[in-house]
């Protein structure tokens, strides 16, 4: 069995240093800040994506992911958490899967925040945002885990707190699990899966009664 996870919402909390450097990356070019409601609204898309989307002309748009991602560096280690169970969630994976992350997130910090908090070792592959050219909701990071991974396992699993991470996993043609403590609610998930857990841990117990 193949288990992918989505990072934020799923297994890690970074919202306190999205936010924080989001408001860096506006302040800097004297733009209007959104507030935290509509940042939090587009979490889980590319921060290009993010930035047209909050107001932000496409002349200017990498300037403010440069300085979006020069804060973040400096502050998401220490200002990102384990959501609860998380830990818990990976270790019982490990033993039932081979594990994998998929993110939109800069596969770089992400390495960087699952080694500080002790997780990288359980996972075989790790796909973010620089590994693709096409992001979730398109099958693209999810088949190139799995490519990666070089399985003759018939089972796949996403694990992920977005419609986004469903809609990558049914392109993909693998099962999927929804979980409710990261991003989107329970009602806007059940429109895309049956399968919705409240954690990790959760969602992990049930795919291993499958």
């Amino acid at each position: 069995m193949i288990i992918l996870f989505d990072l934020d919402g799923t297994l890690i909390d970074s919202t306190e240093a999205i936010l924080e450097s989001f408001s860096v990356a506006f302040k800097t070019f004297g733009a209007y800040i959104p507030d935290d409601e509509q940042i939090k609204a587009e979490i889980g898309h590319p921060l290009d994506v993010m930035f047209s989307t909050l107001g932000v002309e496409d002349v200017h748009v990498e300037a403010h992911v440069q300085a979006y991602k020069m804060h973040y560096r400096k502050i998401s280690c220490a200002k990102t958490v384990l959501l609860p169970d998380a830990r818990e969630a990976v270790e019982l994976a490990s033993q039932h899967a081979v594990l994998g992350v998929v993110t939109t997130k800069t596969a770089k910090y992400s390495i960087e925040l699952l080694e500080h908090m002790g997780l990288m070792t359980y996972f075989d592959v790790l796909v973010g945002r620089e590994d693709v050219e096409y992001p979730k909701p398109h099958p693209e990071p999810i088949l190139k885990a799995l490519a990666k991974l070089q399985s003759d396992q018939n089972k796949y699993w996403m694990i992920g707190d977005t419609p986004m991470d469903i809609l990558a996993a049914k392109a993909a043609n693998i099962n999927s699990v929804a979980v409710t403590c990261g991003y989107a609610d329970e009602t806007l998930l059940l429109e895309h899966t049956d399968n919705v857990s409240k954690t990790a841990l959760e969602a992990v117990k049930f795919i291993t009664l499958q």
